[in-house]
């Protein structure tokens, strides 16, 4: 009988795709894969879709110079060459980008200034939904044969896969967290509409403030996710405080301010209760629930903190939400205009809020307006 031999020591090149690592670390290390086999593909880019707004926004890269599209984003309209692959649901192959007409002129003369010569772009779709692009780029032209393209689409369908799983991941959390008060918004007079525009607001800012920052666009990213979240404690708030319509009474005024410590701790029971403590980015949504109600001056809740003490993305989320408070109406004010709010923030400035997110916002005028004409006021809750 013939003996049986074992392979013990093969190497799984792609182990790190089982670690407790970040995104981008992953697609860092499918990318050195891919390399192994194909060492002109130079840079791997993500860009998810938002189907509320339309836009495509930059994700992640592999990349280790700084991404020519960092920080961007564009109306999948404005990207006809982009719709295009939507519309068709099929990748698109672009062996020479010099002598391509896409009509995406400034995706084209970004990645134009940056050396990159040809591309493939693969759409991504989660049950037939669309979620964004998966971009191959590479410095040489007339790369992608059929013997590239059969490799690249099953790393590719791979890195949709690591997407999808990171934004589904996402999505069980903020399903469980809302689902578990029957939804805080119910209770509490604030529409979706709010968390709509907020949300959006914070994502204007941090954005604003990437290269000050030196933030990534995933980081980015997760505040959009998480800030409509912030407010999560709200639900363990009894409805004769949450729900009273005049002021609060120096006792009630504790009970409602302890519903920061409250959304910490809902949220800690919630990713242990589902298994989701490795989410990426889960400390934003811990850090936005506990200290959005904190002061630059050291004034607010629930720990005092001044400053820099204060994360960053608390900071962001506590000028997008004062912002939208002041523009939308309520039962007991009307909204103010933009003018009288901007005017407001900068009173705020230094005081609650930190300048440099304010400033953020104030100088992004066209896009707030852009905001607020898409997410109106649902005056009907």
């Amino acid at each position: 009988m013939a003996q049986l031999t074992y392979m013990t020591h093969h190497i799984d090149t792609l182990e790190n795709l089982n670690k407790h690592i970040p995104l981008r670390e992953k697609l860092v290390s499918a990318h050195e894969v891919i390399k192994n086999n194909l060492p002109f593909i130079v840079r791997i880019a993500v860009a998810i879709y938002d189907p509320e707004s339309r836009l495509l926004k930059t994700f992640i890269h592999s990349s280790e110079a700084i991404s020519p599209l960092e920080h961007y984003q564009a109306l999948i309209d404005d990207a006809p060459s982009l719709k295009r692959i939507l519309d068709e649901g099929r990748p698109r192959v672009i062996n020479n980008l010099l002598t391509f007409n896409g009509n995406d002129k400034e995706h084209n003369i970004r990645l134009g200034r940056a050396g990159y010569a040809a591309s493939y772009t693969m759409p991504m779709f989660n049950n037939g939904d669309f979620l964004g692009f998966i971009f191959f780029n590479s410095f040489d032209t007339d790369v992608f044969d059929e013997h590239a393209l059969s490799q690249l689409d099953v790393f590719g369908h791979l890195i949709a896969l690591m997407i999808i799983s990171e934004l589904s991941n996402v999505q069980t959390l903020a399903a469980a967290l809302k689902t578990s008060g029957k939804i805080t918004h119910l209770r509490d007079p604030e529409t979706g509409s709010h968390l709509d525009r907020m949300s959006r607001y914070s994502r204007l800012i941090a954005s604003a403030l990437a290269d000050r920052y030196q933030l990534e666009d995933d980081y980015i990213e997760h505040i959009f996710m998480f800030s409509p979240l912030h407010d999560i404690g709200k639900i363990g708030i009894p409805d004769d405080i949450l729900m009273k319509p005049g002021s609060l009474a120096p006792e009630e005024m504790e009970i409602m301010k302890s519903h920061a410590v409250k959304g910490r701790e809902i949220i800690d029971e919630i990713l242990s209760n589902f298994g989701l403590d490795g989410v990426d980015y889960v400390n934003i949504l811990r850090n936005i629930a506990e200290f959005h109600h904190e002061s630059v001056n050291g004034a607010g809740y629930p720990d005092g903190r001044s400053g820099n003490d204060i994360p960053l993305e608390a900071r962001i989320v506590a000028v997008a939400d004062i912002f939208d408070a002041l523009t939308s109406r309520r039962a007991y004010k009307n909204a103010w205009t933009n003018e009288a709010a901007f005017e407001a923030l900068q009173q705020l400035a230094d005081e609650k809020l930190d300048r440099d997110c304010v400033n953020a916002l104030l100088e992004n005028t066209e896009e707030i307006e852009k905001i607020q004409e898409a997410f109106k006021q649902d005056y009907y809750g």
